[in-house]
């Protein structure tokens, strides 16, 4: 029997409901179609509704990317970047980029999205008033946070908020102008946003409701607004978030049908048998859905479709959520007043809450949650399914987990959902698909699970809910070490604590234990000394190192004995020294008195038996010859270890030595969050015993094998191979590139091998091997924060005329405060 050749599908537009059909269309016939997308974008598909975050300063780019080159890769997919398209021929079945690209197709599906609605009042057309929809957006406000001054956001919806968020934490000062009274009408009743918009100026973000803006004022560039009512308020940035309009003008000139959407079936298919439509440019039913989880269940009905099935899709009831930190909220449904409409209403001042649940014929059409969101999910399933409430009536407004009268384990609560109950709204995952991939692989920690289903990936605001169908699926067999306290100081785990640093622009210990609610007035020795770190690597060009939050070993920059005494250990690059380095030492030995000379394991020599008070002494004199600390203290870079490579050996095939000597000198000073040791073999003989260590290089004939996640202490580990590379320079640029991941990835004291565990090996090597950008991003960010790295008080280190080349500066002398 012939071999059928797949069918050629094409689709324009590479957002979120596109990525999701292909997922799904890959798992129901992986070889049917061979897959062509155009994106107007010049990059990979992204989560659009984590923008917010990235515009606060909560993630970054690389942080939202769904599916990477790799991935399109692995599928066999040609992604066209940057190739927005002009023309759809449907006589030909051709779709034509503006760069002149052409493909062919069998089936097609646009997917274009939406465009922003510009407000053609004069002086739109300035520089400085932007749009909030995609990426794009998000750098042109960023860039233009950094010069401060005042930013004006109008329309008070949700991405208006959100940019409006954002913003302020990029630390302009924000207007946000708004017409209705009040803000968030769509989604939320008079009381509800009341509470926000109270809320939000707590955090010092203005609200001008019932307000028309008249025209944008500014000759060259944005100076402010003028209002209908004569009032002007100055500002250099004008954010329109007003609405969206279907992006469906493509369809229209190829004669496709249109409303105010491309007009679609139950199938998802348009007024041609060939061509689908799916996203914010369908229209179903008469609606534009603008919210991700309708796009995702059309985007479920459009795979089946394609995939040879009969799926239908029958509309959606949406729910809204506002990411800004520290507010909670929860609206869906229809929660205006009307005839023969009853509604329960739970108010606590005190605590900031408000639930407000309207019912019809004893149904649940409209629920309004602020403050106390947690029951938002199950409301939304009970009316989804239109089920009667009759019988719990009375307790309803409580929540879940006390119908019957009594609060029960949340467990409990959770167990009562059915398994088509939707569990992550942002990705349409159900407790059903959750529990399945728990048991069906084996999963035991909440980032296994958020790999395999999604649940919780984006926004994270159901994290709670997939922890508890997480303990009620493995019992006792669960584990949340994630969620753990950092310490007793304060019930937040060490993710949750790095994660609110960024996200609330904390800059200080103070400030963390103040704004994170420390139960203590200074932390204890295990919390400080984490703060520390993460405030480092966090803010390395704008937090002071505090060495009085260090351990003792890296505040006197030598380790303490068990008699009281320290020992020393200066650098030696890649394990080479020469004669002046040893005579140096040498009479440092004599002069002192130091009654051990040892050999490390690390190739340097240790100085054991110093006094304390001898220490600022001894480094001045190391300090004379050169010497700058080897930090065998620190959680940090240690040791690169290296054998004599090809220019000794016999076996030799690269110049390990010079590499070791080049990472190592380009690396030090960088605190990691445990302490961090790397090797170079020139040959597989691997005299250098790479395969143990945190990072480590076997020099093969073709190139550089690089290693990492080895262990050689309390626990015995062979590292995993991260990948092959060419030349010293690749060699150099991924292995910065994944120290960097651990240091932003990692939680203080926690070993590479155990951070590898933990978030996996193969998504450490798809985001070091297979993502270039992302790669070069992480490179960039270590040599960035390179530049103020505070390495010890006797030493300085300054940049070469290479920039990937540091060169050690001559000792300054011992910080008595550093005592």
């Amino acid at each position: 029997m012939a071999h059928q050749a797949p069918e050629k599908l094409v689709i324009i537009g590479n957002g979120m409901a596109p990525g999701r059909m292909l997922e799904e269309l890959f798992e129901k016939a992986p070889d049917r179609y061979e897959v062509t997308i155009f994106n107007a974008e010049p990059r990979v598909n992204y989560d659009r509704i984590m923008l917010s975050p990235v515009l606060s300063g909560e993630k970054a780019y690389a942080d939202i990317v769904i599916h990477e080159d790799a991935w399109y890769a692995a599928n066999g997919v040609t992604l066209h970047k940057g190739a927005k398209v002009a023309e759809i021929d449907r006589v030909a079945r051709t779709v034509t980029a503006e760069n002149g690209i052409t493909a062919t197709y069998d089936k097609l599906v646009i997917a274009t999205g939406s465009s922003p609605f510009i407000i053609p009042v004069p002086g739109h057309q300035l520089p400085g008033v932007l749009a909030y929809r995609d990426l794009d957006d998000v750098e042109k406000m960023l860039a233009g946070s950094r010069h401060g001054g005042r930013a004006i956001v109008i329309g008070a919806g949700l991405l208006g908020l959100e940019a409006a968020y954002g913003l302020k934490r990029q630390g302009m000062d924000v207007t946000v102008i708004h017409l209705m009274p009040t803000i968030m009408e769509r989604q939320l009743d008079p009381a509800a946003a009341y509470m926000l918009e109270k809320a939000l100026t707590e955090r010092g973000i203005e609200i001008v409701t019932k307000a028309n803006t008249k025209r944008i004022l500014g000759e060259t560039k944005v100076e402010g607004i003028e209002l209908e009512d004569g009032r002007i308020i100055e500002g250099s940035m004008v954010v329109m978030a007003v609405g969206i309009r279907p992006a469906s003008n493509l369809a229209k000139e190829a004669g496709i049908a249109v409303n105010r959407g491309i007009v679609v079936d139950d199938g998802m298919m348009t007024s041609d048998a060939a061509v689908y439509a799916l996203g914010e440019c369908a229209e179903h039913r008469g609606t534009c859905y603008g919210l991700v989880a309708p796009l995702y269940e059309s985007a479920r009905v459009l795979a089946d479709r394609l995939a040879g099935g009969e799926a239908e899709y029958h509309g959606s009831v949406t729910n809204t959520k506002l990411k800004v930190t520290g507010i909670n909220l929860f609206s869906a449904g229809d929660f205006a007043d009307g005839e023969g409409r009853e509604e329960i209403v739970l108010r606590d001042a005190t605590a900031g809450v408000y639930k407000r649940l309207v019912l019809r014929e004893n149904r649940i059409i409209g629920a309004v949650l602020y403050g106390e969101t947690s029951d938002g999910s199950w409301f939304f399933d009970l009316m989804k399914k239109g089920a009667d409430i009759t019988a719990m009536r009375e307790t309803l407004i409580f929540g879940q987990a006390y119908q019957g009268g009594s609060p029960l384990d949340p467990t409990a609560a959770v167990a009562a959902l059915p398994d088509d109950a939707e569990i992550c709204g942002c990705n349409g995952v159900c407790k059903g698909k959750i529990v399945a991939t728990i048991t069906g692989k084996g999963l035991t920690s909440l980032d296994e699970v958020r790999a395999h289903t999604k649940a919780s990936a984006s926004c994270g605001s159901c994290t709670g809910l997939v922890e508890q169908v997480m303990s009620l699926t493995l019992g006792e067999a669960y584990n949340p070490a994630a969620v753990q306290p950092m310490c007793t100081c304060t019930e937040l785990g060490h993710d949750d604590v790095r994660r609110l640093i960024k996200a609330k622009g904390l800059k200080s210990i103070p400030a963390v234990m103040q704004e994170l609610e420390w139960k203590t007035s200074c932390g204890c020795a295990k919390c400080r000394p984490a703060l520390n770190y993460y405030l480092v690597s966090d803010w390395p060009d704008e937090y002071a190192d505090d060495y009085q939050s260090r351990f003792i070993n890296e505040r006197v920059h030598a380790n303490i004995q068990k008699d009281g005494t320290y020992s020393v250990v200066p650098r030696m690059w890649g394990g080479v020294t020469n004669s002046q380095e040893l005579r140096a030492i040498a009479d440092v030995v004599d002069k002192f008195e130091i009654p051990m000379v040892k050999v490390t394991g690390g190739q340097r020599i240790d100085l054991l038996g110093i006094e304390k008070e001898d220490l600022p002494a001894v480094w001045a004199d190391l300090g004379k010859a050169g010497f700058v600390s080897g930090q065998a203290y620190a959680k940090g870079l240690r040791t690169v270890k290296t054998c004599v490579g090809s220019d000794w050996c016999r076996f030799g095939t690269q110049d390990s030595t010079g590499l070791g000597i080049r990472i190592e000198k380009f690396m030090w000073g960088s605190w990691t969050p445990a302490k961090l040791k790397l090797a170079v073999s020139g040959c597989p003989r691997n005299c250098a015993e790479a395969t143990c260590k945190d990072i480590g290089v076997i020099c093969v004939d073709s190139g550089f094998e690089i290693h990492f996640a080895g262990a050689a202490g309390l626990d015995i580990k062979g590292t995993e191979v991260l990948g092959l590379v060419r030349t010293e320079d690749e060699a150099l640029e991924h292995i910065v590139a994944l120290t960097q991941m651990y240091r932003e990835q990692g939680r203080y004291l926690e070993r590479i091998y155990k951070w590898a565990k933990r978030i996996g090996v193969e998504e450490i090597r798809r985001q070091i091997m297979g993502d270039v950008e992302r790669r070069k991003a992480f490179f960039d960010r270590f040599v960035f924060s390179q530049k103020f790295a505070q390495v010890d008080p006797w030493s300085e280190r300054v940049s070469g005329k290479d920039k990937h080349e540091f060169r050690p500066m001559a000792t300054v002398g011992f910080s008595q405060a550093a005592e």
